[in-house]
């Protein structure tokens, strides 16, 4: 069997939890969350980077930041997991879907501006499989009607923009330590802030709503609760688990590439005729090797492919169901303008194994496997 994941473990994993363990503190926010803390602004370059549970709850820390209130609109694409839609609509905004850019998968650039009313607050860019959005029209829209930008980055860690890393062009940046991630603590994220004038206010709302950060850098003689917050915080050995690939990052970066360039060696041929077709990379990005897909024909193609490739123990999956098609999208959302690539290209997209040390044979039985599906038909 090929799996289509494999959670990476980049082998220090254990003695790092074990020295978590050993030192009694393991609730968080110790030695190993200031680590992955450190690691992440000096790679980033980050005003603060703040570990949380989840991305999703990085996404709800920014909408938090950001007052969110009942009837703001919020401006993201349909084709998206629902955390990039829930952290705003659980503060009662509107979802304003726009559609998506065929080639990228990401939203729509040119699509933002004709979706902003009176009512908009914030853009809320998704790089879809870690290859960034067109940020520079994206900031420029947003700079001109003084709206918030929110990168939606859970899978772009490692991946910039014109020499920009992702998540640190927006007013926030959101990024996953899910297990499915390049790197990973099982469940976990980070937000990333631009601004120093607020982190005060993220560190309170990531620590209950309490001055507790404060506190233990001996800023004040006590805590105390000082606005409403949550429990944002992962536990010290999650945070443990994640540093031992943050040391090799570098290593399990490569590893990635390595298999996204084979795969499309491999797969290319079919492209040159026809078949199906391949990732887009633009000039000015830079990607991190999250996810391999392929696009065929059609829905029928995909699911028949999904079948000839289970058959033979390859596992081949689909990804987003696009939001603005779902009860609760169609009740908490609304689609600006028309659907042209949105349920289209999502329909034809099918994402191949991919993971930190696939191994070379394994994607050639994969590649074998799919001329033999085409070859069939």
């Amino acid at each position: 069997m090929i799996y289509f994941n494999v959670p990476p473990v980049a082998g220090g994993e254990e003695e790092n939890i074990r020295d978590a363990i050993r030192s009694c503190k393991i609730s968080g926010d110790g030695k190993y969350t200031k680590l992955c803390s450190r690691w992440l602004e000096k790679r980033t370059g980050t005003a603060k980077a703040l570990l949380t549970t989840s991305c999703t709850h990085a996404t709800e820390m920014a909408a938090l930041l950001l007052d969110i209130k009942e009837g703001d609109e919020v401006i993201m694409p349909s084709f998206t997991f629902v955390s990039t839609a829930d952290a705003f609509v659980l503060r009662g905004a509107k979802a304003v879907f726009v559609d998506i850019r065929p080639d990228t998968m990401n939203i729509d650039e040119t699509r933002i501006e004709e979706a902003i009313t009176e009512k908009t607050k914030a853009i809320v860019p998704v790089h879809y499989a870690g290859v960034p959005c067109e940020m520079d029209t994206i900031m420029e829209i947003a700079g001109r009607y003084h709206l918030k930008v929110v990168e939606d980055a859970a899978q772009g860690i490692m991946s910039s923009y014109k020499g920009k890393t992702l998540g640190t062009m927006g007013d926030f940046g959101c990024y996953s330590f899910h297990e499915t991630k390049n790197l990973s603590m099982g469940e976990g994220g980070a937000l990333l802030i631009k601004n120093e004038s607020d982190v005060e206010q993220a560190e309170i709302i990531r620590e209950k709503g309490t001055n507790r950060s404060k506190f233990f850098r001996g800023e004040v003689d006590k805590y105390t609760w000082v606005a409403p917050g949550s429990s944002y915080l992962p536990s010290e050995l999650n945070a443990a688990y994640l540093y031992a690939q943050m040391e090799k990052a570098e290593e399990i970066y490569n590893d990635r590439m390595r298999s996204w360039n084979r795969y499309y060696e491999l797969l290319k041929p079919l492209q040159d005729e026809g078949i199906l077709e391949l990732p887009y990379i633009p000039d000015e990005c830079v990607h991190n090797a999250h996810m391999f897909y392929i696009k065929t024909a059609d829905l029928a193609e995909r699911s028949n492919l999904i079948e000839f490739l289970k058959s033979r123990g390859i596992m081949a999956v689909f990804h987003y169901v696009p939001l603005h098609s779902s009860p609760a999208g169609k009740k908490y959302g609304r689609f600006s303008g028309n659907d042209v690539y949105t349920t289209g290209e999502s329909e034809r997209l099918l994402r191949l194994p991919m993971f930190y040390g696939l191994a070379a044979g394994d994607q050639e039985k994969i590649a074998d496997t799919i001329y033999e599906f085409y070859k069939g038909r």
